[in-house]
């Protein structure tokens, strides 16, 4: 059975999760606020709505995956936004990395209003988003994960509950202090490696299989040594995240040294040309600092 969506915000990883909803046989809309993004989804044969208005005229389910929080309450608490324009009863799902508690207060304006809300940020690139290989990080009602679970098993090759609304948002900003860590300080150890005269295919075959290895350091390294630092991963991006960690632990009382002083490198990064790169782009910063340049 069809199932009409809206995926709002057709970026990397929203655009990746509107085709593979697409693909599992969803009846899907997108929007975007570009118009050059619009197109080019129309283009690729995707029905694209010009408004969030018409966007939400017949919809079922709303996603939405957006850059930051001040852009996800516009979008859902604005004058012409979510929770003024879906109708009661309509699934509405945000996936962004943003603080908690505008992830809480979202869930509080749409209940109000009628509407099923899940916290959804997901784990994974645009690559797992369009194969539907995700791990999703779910908060809210127990029951409306239930209602979305069509939508959970189209992105996710799997997902584990956090709790009410907004744990799974402190969930994701924890996942992220220790990725954008792993990437950091192997950045840096790779680069002390190949500086002191390991070759780096043969320093990567053997740190893969090592005890310092991570996730990232298999899924990244291999594009980093051949010099391609396309953006699986914003550095921008990166350097948010560990921005909002650390302001999350400033709230809680929680001290975060170590997160702060990844934030400033890359925040250094950034100021040496790094934005739109990949995350891993770290290791050519690393490896231009060791040849003094």
């Amino acid at each position: 059975m069809s199932k009409r969506v809206v995926v709002v915000g057709l970026g990397q990883m929203g655009g990746a999760m509107a085709e593979r909803l697409r693909e599992s046989g969803m009846e899907v809309t997108g929007f975007d606020i570009s118009e050059a993004t619009r197109e080019r989804f129309r283009a690729q044969g995707m029905h694209v709505a010009d408004s969030l208005h018409t966007a939400l005229a017949d919809c079922e389910t709303v996603l939405t995956s957006l850059p930051n929080s001040e852009i996800v309450r516009s979008v859902w608490l604005g004058g012409e936004g979510i929770v003024g324009l879906a109708r009661p009863g309509t699934l509405c799902v945000e996936l962004s990395t943003i603080d908690p508690q505008t992830m809480r207060d979202l869930a509080a304006a749409a209940d109000a209003r009628g509407l099923k809300v899940l916290d959804c940020p997901v784990s994974g690139g645009p690559k797992e988003a369009r194969e539907g290989t995700l791990v999703l990080m779910v908060g809210g009602e127990l029951a409306v994960t239930e209602i979305a679970g069509d939508i959970l098993q189209a992105l996710g090759a799997s997902w584990a509950y956090s709790g009410p609304a907004g744990t799974a948002k402190v969930v994701k900003l924890v996942n992220n202090m220790m990725s954008m860590g792993n990437v950091l300080i192997a950045a840096e150890a790779f680069a002390v490696g190949v500086t002191a005269g390991v070759e780096p295919q043969m320093l990567y075959d053997i740190l893969s299989v090592s005890g310092g290895r991570s996730h990232h350091f298999t899924k990244r390294f291999p594009n980093a040594i051949k010099g391609d630092f396309a953006p699986g991963f914003k550095m921008e991006l990166g350097e948010k995240d560990l921005a909002l960690a650390v302001e999350l632990g400033r709230q809680i009382k929680v001290p975060t040294p170590a997160a702060s002083l990844i934030r400033d490198l890359f925040a250094i990064a950034l100021s040496e040309g790094y934005r739109g790169q990949d995350i891993v782009a770290l290791l050519s910063m690393y490896q231009k600092w060791g040849e003094g340049k």
